[in-house]
């Protein structure tokens, strides 16, 4: 137990140490990469393999710098329908189904209400309005805002609160944004969870372009793009009497990683 706790304690302060060695991009700079409309390609490794992917990575791509700071916390709040029809579409495959959600970036006062939809032939489109602040209820203005970008008709409501640290990377060279996210957790009113272990990463793209730097990485690694709802895998995590049968090969890869890492 000790030794596998050195382990992890030397392999954060390698991440760490690769973290601080990337060209910054500001906020400003990343305007013109913004990338609403566009098609993303997920990765799922275990943070074990953060290192040499960091390392790999260096050459080709530029890290978010806040005020001084690299990786930002975000905390979400998903909305869905009554009778959980986000979640359902997404576990039975549907080609257009949406995501609604609060997503604030903390420690700022950036706070957005977001309605993400997966739109047909792999793109992905996202809509969203700035608001004061995460609520519980969605007001009136912001139901209409829901379902005038989901094209749905029913109301939503609050479903689960989501939370991680998030590290933002722009290709120096091409009109690609990268997302990490690491340090997962769940809670609603029963309790709280941690995904641990896990690394979700995000390719964002104008067009599926195999010839990205983050592609042959992932490639040469063996590691290949595998989908997974962050808000579909947290109602499960958090033991929702929900179907699962579509995502047991993503539990089972989940847990797989987490054992490794």
């Amino acid at each position: 137990m000790f030794a596998r706790f050195e382990a992890l304690s030397a392999n954060v302060s390698t991440t760490a140490s690769i973290i601080d060695r990337f060209e910054p991009i500001s906020l400003a700079e990343m305007d013109g990469v913004k990338l609403q409309d566009r098609v993303d390609t997920k990765y799922v490794f275990g943070e074990d393999r953060l290192p040499e992917v960091f390392t790999a990575m260096l050459p080709d791509y530029r890290l978010l710098e806040v005020d001084g700071t690299r990786g930002t916390d975000y905390r979400s709040l998903y909305f869905d329908t009554a009778d959980l029809k986000h979640y359902k579409d997404h576990h039975n495959k549907r080609t257009f189904r949406s995501k609604v959600r609060f997503r604030e970036y903390i420690g700022s006062d950036l706070v957005f209400l977001e309605v993400k939809r997966k739109t047909g032939r792999g793109r992905t489109d996202k809509k969203r309005i700035r608001v004061d602040g995460i609520r519980d209820e969605l007001t009136s203005e912001q139901q209409a805002f829901v379902m005038k970008s989901s094209g749905l008709s029913q109301p939503v409501q609050a479903t689960l609160w989501n939370y991680f640290t998030r590290y933002t990377f722009v290709n120096k060279n091409a009109p690609e944004r990268l997302t990490m996210d690491v340090g997962l957790r769940y809670s609603d009113v029963s309790g709280e969870r941690e995904l641990g272990g896990i690394v979700i990463a995000e390719l964002k793209q104008e067009r599926a372009d195999r010839t990205s730097p983050f592609v042959r990485i992932m490639r040469s690694r063996v590691m290949q793009a595998s989908g997974m709802s962050k808000y579909c895998v947290g109602m499960l995590l958090m033991q929702r009497n929900v179907k699962h049968n579509a995502f047991k090969a993503v539990l089972l890869k989940l847990q797989q990683l987490r054992k490794a890492a």
